[in-house]
């Protein structure tokens, strides 16, 4: 694509996130009206913003949240007969259908699985090492408790407390994929995953403490190549009292597994950490922040932006009896999901104190599966060591990629975590000059495009009709209809005579790809 084209098709869009220059919506991003009823969750954020003096933003358009909540709960774009499906609907109550079909469908397990991944630090290779049988049992295992709504109490007892095969019981690889096999090593890892909380900052005697619940993991090899047995040491131990992170003492037996005996301090209701560790890492996945940030670093001196809004997600969820889908639920149907990415005004509290949308780049397998998407095209993944050969059926979705080690050049590139911690901070989504120049001149993309189906269908199907091309690529690629401006710029570029029409709906198709729009939720 030459320079002109270029200024000429990026004028199409206005690209979101900007300040607001007046009182009106900003169409097609917004809209005047709430179409939901307020809930609790909004009370939460309003209460939290009148203190600070901010107004929330206004409501995002139909446009903006079908694109929205797909990418945010099934990882995906929707697909053009989607989004007019949406956009056509008059019923009032649309928007939570919408949620509510979105949370049943085979997507929404591929892609929490993904998250929960990077979390349990999913990985066949160096320095994880769990190896790829173990990998697929472990991700089975995950996706299937996603796809089950299995409860979160239940979801972390397993992982904790289970014994056995790591080709063949999934949730103990939980303990093998901690970079290490002391007890601080691997109460490190449930420090972070189930409390939220950076173990290497506590105490010196509170990690002792912890460590002692996990003194008795054990591991044993088989005939079996790179099997192992994650099992509770045997040996004999003498009665003591153990002393939980809160400072409660609880009485351990020779014959008790101390494991259990943490798990269920952990999963209690009034357990300081658990609960509330897990909605504020659902509303950071959705928000993009979390009421205490980042979501893995609970501790006295980082409180949360909002209390009361951590609290009531708490209570929901214990209210819920662990259900992750309500929360989901209670989030994605409140006013401050639904809100605009524009802010009413420029202020150094409105994200954390979430006033606004929060506009972020999209995670690098939700990017390339939406350009595949669109395009109708597929990826390649492989693994950096070969051994064992790990098949990738062709066009998989990224986000499906059950082993950290298989990648790509594009998700390397775009910040797919290593997975080695299991830290919110390995998975990077901010954009980079180097992304940036790649989408734009990458002769990848460009083959992707120049033999894109998708786009030979549209323009089979338009003919010679401008407004009816234009339109079409619109909602397939941002999933809206395009504005008159949009139209008429595109049209007169369409009236470059040195141009034939499928290389001018390249040229259209690769600058909406480069879209603020596209790339980023907002």
């Amino acid at each position: 694509m030459n320079s002109t084209a270029w200024i000429a098709c990026i004028a199409l869009v206005m690209l979101c996130g900007l300040p607001r220059t007046s009182a009106q919506a900003v169409r097609p991003f917004e809209q005047d009206d709430w179409p939901i009823p307020a809930n609790i969750v909004v009370e939460q954020v309003l209460a939290g913003l009148r203190e600070a003096g901010l107004a929330p933003a206004r409501p995002c358009s139909d446009e903006v949240f079908i694109r929205r909540v797909f990418l945010d709960v099934i990882g995906a774009v929707p697909s053009a007969a989607e989004a007019v499906k949406f956009l056509e609907d008059k019923s009032p109550n649309k928007r939570a259908a919408l949620i509510d079909s979105l949370l049943e469908r085979s997507e929404f397990a591929d892609y929490w699985a993904m998250k929960w991944c990077d979390l349990l630090r999913v990985k066949a290779e160096f320095p994880i090492n769990l190896w790829p049988n173990a990998v697929q049992a472990y991700h089975r295992w995950i996706r299937d408790a996603v796809a089950r709504n299995m409860p979160y109490d239940q979801f972390a007892r397993e992982l904790l407390t289970s014994s056995g095969s790591n080709f063949r019981v999934g949730p103990v690889n939980f303990y093998r994929a901690v970079q290490g096999r002391t007890p601080a090593a691997i109460a490190g890892g449930v420090a972070l995953t189930f409390m939220g909380t950076r173990f290497e900052n506590w105490p010196p005697e509170k990690r002792s403490a912890m460590e002692f619940f996990f003194s008795r993991v054990a591991f044993k090899s088989t005939a079996e190549w790179k099997e192992e047995i994650v099992h509770l040491d045997p040996n004999p131990v003498a009665t003591c009292d153990a002393v939980f992170p809160d400072g409660s003492t609880v009485h351990v037996n020779p014959g008790d597994d101390p494991r259990r005996i943490f798990a269920d301090w952990l999963i209690a209701a009034d357990n300081p950490w658990f609960a509330r560790a897990a909605v504020n890492r659902i509303w950071a996945w959705l928000l993009g922040r979390g009421i205490v940030h980042e979501p893995d670093d609970f501790r006295p001196d980082n409180p949360p932006s909002t209390e009361r809004l951590l609290a009531c997600l708490e209570s929901e969820l214990l209210k819920a009896k662990y259900d992750l889908r309500h929360v989901y639920r209670l989030i994605l149907n409140s006013r401050t999901y639904q809100q605009s990415s524009i802010p009413v005004k420029a202020n150094d509290k409105a994200e954390a104190l979430f006033a606004h949308y929060l506009v972020r780049r999209l995670d690098p397998e939700v990017l390339i599966d939406a350009i595949c998407t669109v395009l109708g095209s597929t990826e390649r993944y492989t693994s950096v060591i070969p051994e064992p050969f790990t098949v990738i059926p062709e066009g998989e979705r990224a986000v499906a990629l059950a082993d950290g080690s298989i990648s790509s050049p594009f998700l390397d590139m775009f910040g797919r975590p290593a997975r080695d911690t299991g830290l919110w901070s390995e998975r990077n989504n901010q954009p980079t000059d180097a992304q940036r120049l790649y989408l734009l001149n990458s002769s990848h993309i460009q083959r992707k495009i120049e033999s894109s189906r998708r786009v030979q269908e549209i323009l089979a199907s338009s003919g010679r009709d401008r407004r009816k091309v234009v339109r079409a690529v619109y909602l397939a690629i941002l999933s809206r209809g395009p504005t008159d401006a949009e139209v008429t710029a595109a049209s007169k570029y369409y009236d470059n005579k040195d141009l034939n029409g499928k290389a001018a709906l390249d040229d259209l198709v690769w600058s909406l790809i480069n879209t603020m729009e596209f790339t980023c939720r907002h």
